[in-house]
C-alpha cells in the first residue's frame, strides 16, 4: 500500500543576521553523574598513548577505506555529493558489513554517482518504492523512502546540511565553531519533526554512534579516511566518540570506563578521557579502539 508522501515540516530560511547563541560545553564534573569524575593521572595517560599511538598509526591509513562504510564518500565529486552519501553510508552502517555495503553501493549506483542531484531533484522515487518491504533488516523502502524526502525538503530550503545546521543552531557566523553535540541535536531534531522516524535517532539522549561517526567523516582534518569538509562548522576537540558495544569493550579492557551502557552519557565520558591522551583530536583513538580490538581477537 503506498504511503503518505507529503512533507510534514519545513524549518524557516536561515535568518540574514542572528547573533551567535553563547554555548558552554557542560563541564566534565556534572557530566559523570557521579561525583567528580577521575583524570587519568600521568603515567596513566603515558601508558595509554604508548599502546594507542602505533594502533593509530597502522590503521588511519588508506587501506582502511578498503570494507569500510567510509569508502564511499571518496567515490564521488563535490563536497555536497561527498555529505549526501556519507550521511545515507552512516545511517546504514550496522550489522553485517558484507550486507549493508551492497544496499550503500545500490543506493550510489542509483543516484549514477550524483547522490546530491538523486536526492534534491526528487529522481529517488523513481528507485524507492514507497512500500513496506525490507530494504536493509530493519529499514523498509517506506522509511528509506521519508528519510530521503526529508533530506529533499532540507536541501530545498537551506541548499545542504552543513548550512542547515548553522543556521538551525542560531550560529551564522562562518568563524564560528559549534560544539558537535549541538550538530547532533539539530540533526535528530530535524529528522523527528519531518517524521523521518527509525534510522536517525529521535534525540541525543542515546549514544547516537551512527551520527557521531558521520561527523567525525566530515570534520577531522589531515586524514587519509575523514575529509574534513566541515572542519570550520564544528570544533575538532568537541566530536565525541562512535559509542558501541565493541567501543565499550575495548574501552572497559583499557580501564577508560567503568559503564556498559550505550549512552550519550558514556559516550561523553570516554571522550573525556580521549581528550586526556589526544588532547587535540580525541576521535583519533576511534582507529585505534578499532586495532585494539582486532588485536584481541
Amino acid at each position: 500500500m503506498s504511503k503518505k508522501q507529503n512533507v510534514k515540516k519545513t524549518y524557516p530560511k536561515c535568518p540574514r543576521t542572528t547573533k551567535a547563541a553563547s554555548h558552554a560545553p557542560t563541564p566534565p564534573q556534572k557530566r559523570e553523574g557521579r561525583g567528580v569524575r577521575r583524570f587519568l593521572n600521568e603515567a596513566e595517560v603515558r601508558s595509554l598513548r604508548r599502546k594507542l599511538l602505533p594502533l593509530v598509526n597502522k590503521y588511519e591509513v588508506p587501506d582502511f577505506l578498503n570494507g569500510d562504510p567510509s569508502w564511499f564518500m571518496h567515490q564521488v565529486i563535490g563536497e555536497r555529493n561527498q555529505e549526501t552519501i556519507a550521511f545515507i553510508a552512516s545511517c546504514l552502517s550496522y550489522g553485517s558489513r558484507n550486507v549493508f555495503m551492497p544496499r550503500i553501493q545500490y543506493l550510489l549506483d542509483c543516484s549514477r554517482n550524483e547522490p546530491y542531484e538523486w536526492i534534491k531533484s526528487g529522481k529517488y522515487k523513481l528507485d524507492i518504492p514507497n512500500d513496506d518491504t525490507c530494504f536493509y533488516r530493519l529499514y523498509t523502502n517506506a522509511m528509506m523512502y521519508g528519510l530521503f524526502n526529508a533530506l529533499q525538503a532540507m536541501y530545498e530550503v537551506y541548499g545542504d546540511m552543513k548550512t542547515f545546521i548553522r543556521c538551525h543552531t542560531g550560529h551564522n557566523n562562518d568563524n564560528y565553531q559549534l560544539e558537535a553535540i549541538e550538530a547532533i541535536e539539530a540533526i535528530c531534531h530535524y529528522f523527528q519533526e519531518q517524521e523521518a522516524v527509525g534510522i536517525v535517532p529521535k534525540n541525543a539522549s542515546s549514544s547516537c554512534k551512527r551520527v557521531c561517526m558521520f561527523l567525525r567523516w566530515m570534520v577531522r582534518t589531515d586524514s587519509p579516511v575523514d575529509l574534513g569538509i566541515w572542519s570550520d562548522l564544528i570544533r575538532l576537540r568537541s566530536l565525541i566518540m562512535p559509542l558501541d558495544t565493541h567501543v565499550i569493550q575495548q574501552s572497559l579492557q583499557l580501564g577508560l570506563i567503568t559503564s556498559k551502557t550505550t549512552s550519550m552519557s558514556v559516550a561523553r565520558k570516554l571522550t573525556d578521557k580521549l581528550l586526556e591522551i589526544f588532547p587535540d583530536d580525541p576521535l583519533k583513538a576511534d582507529f585505534a579502539l578499532f586495532g585494539y580490538g582486532v588485536n584481541q581477537k
